[in-house]
């Protein structure tokens, strides 16, 4: 590539010793936590038979990609706070906003695909086992993290041509597309047409195909004449729809512009959000709004106890 530049100086969040330790004791906790929570959801289903169907599937894959994707992360983000792993290579940089959009759009369609599986189970009751059968959610997981890194193969590459000739510090805890194009001295208008292509593509379209689930899903329930039985289908997508409202809400806000340059400090803030409370979040969600997953809880602990 035409880069003179081979390393760059991670800023990560200015502030006194004392406020940046508060910082690396709150991200190591909640990476902790997180690690914790989706491990134990793949565990749960794991050993739990009755939640091997292709909604717990689905959710294993993204309790997967949490755990990656806030690796990716908050171990670099620690290293820069406490001023032991400042510098970043410029491959390992490309490299690490090559895997961190990767999972960030393998999400954006695992979620659109958990939506659509939602709908068959609420729209199609009796017919849900056949429509959404076991060969059927593999092939739609594994065409959710083929895309997902395929959509990201062209940016990441065009951001590796670009040029930088100086300043080499990076205003943010990680490589993210609008940190590098904000310090390439070449012309950055590819790039962020890419970008902002690809993001309505991943994002924009995925949420829309979740969208529509949704509203075949609502009006689906609205019909149901008693309310217990509204309650309980309702109940069955409340939390993939806490989910999908939070991730989806964050990254549009990070990707879908026409411009990747402004507002670098409140997209840190907002990748903060993003890369590490939202990956905390869905365990959590999902366990204290599932009573499917609370029973197989409540069961792990009663075999433990015995």
């Amino acid at each position: 590539n035409g880069t003179s530049v081979e390393e760059f100086i991670l800023l990560g969040f200015p502030g006194t010793w004392q406020f940046r330790v508060c910082f690396v004791v709150i991200f190591a906790l909640m990476y902790t936590l997180t690690v914790i929570g989706n491990a134990s959801i793949i565990v749960l289903v794991w050993r739990s038979s009755n939640l091997h169907t292709p909604m717990y599937f689905f959710l294993c894959n993204l309790s997967f990609l949490e755990i990656w994707y806030t690796t990716g992360v908050v171990p670099k983000a620690i290293g820069v706070m406490l001023g032991t792993s400042q510098t970043i290579s410029f491959s390992v940089c490309i490299l690490q906003l090559f895997f961190l959009l990767s999972l960030g759009s393998t999400e954006c369609f695992l979620l659109s695909v958990m939506a659509y599986d939602r709908y068959l189970a609420i729209c199609y009751p009796l017919r849900y086992s056949s429509l959404m059968s076991s060969v059927l959610s593999v092939r739609l997981a594994l065409s959710s993290w083929l895309g997902g890194f395929l959509a990201i193969s062209l940016l990441a590459f065009l951001t590796s041509r670009l040029s930088f000739c100086g300043p080499d510090v990076i205003n943010h805890f990680l490589c993210d597309i609008d940190s590098c194009l904000a310090l390439s001295c070449s012309d950055t208008w590819p790039v962020e047409l890419a970008t902002f292509l690809i993001s309505l593509i991943v994002v924009v379209a995925s949420c829309v195909a979740t969208l529509v689930s949704y509203m075949y899903i609502i009006s689906s329930i609205l019909r149901i004449q008693s309310a217990h039985g509204r309650k309980k289908a309702f109940s069955t997508c409340s939390a993939h729809l806490s989910v999908v409202t939070i991730w989806y809400g964050s990254t549009m806000f990070l990707y879908v512009k026409p411009s990747a340059q402004n507002s670098l400090d409140l997209n840190k803030i907002v990748n903060t959000f993003n890369t590490m409370v939202t990956p905390l979040l869905n365990p959590f969600i999902y366990t204290l709004r599932n009573k499917e997953v609370k029973l197989a809880l409540g069961r792990a602990f009663q075999k433990r106890r015995s």
